[in-house]
């Protein structure tokens, strides 16, 4: 079984991305899921500056847009950030 970033994926979803090359699972856990409010914390910019070089930045983007998770910094982005573009895709389409 493919190791996962975060949280274990669903049946027919992308698959997660693969832990062992996130540069997150080398970092503080707590950065990337911010209480409400400390979206702008300095850990939170640390997370998101991490995520900028990270080799699975991308398909873990895809990840939490394909489940709608509400939940922390994926893919270097919030739940907010996610919701944007997710709403900006569908739009285009």
């Amino acid at each position: 079984m493919q190791d996962i970033i975060h949280q274990p994926g669903q049946p027919g979803l992308s698959p997660p991305p693969r832990a062992d090359l996130a540069l997150c699972a080398q970092a503080d856990p707590d950065a990337w899921f911010p209480e409400h409010g400390f979206e702008n914390s300095i850990e939170t910019r640390t997370a998101r500056r991490i995520c900028g070089g990270c080799p699975v930045r991308v398909p873990c983007l895809a990840y939490a847009l394909g489940r709608r998770e509400r939940h922390g910094i994926w893919g270097g982005l919030t739940y907010a950030e996610r919701r944007q573009l997710a709403r900006g895709t569908e739009r285009a389409a």
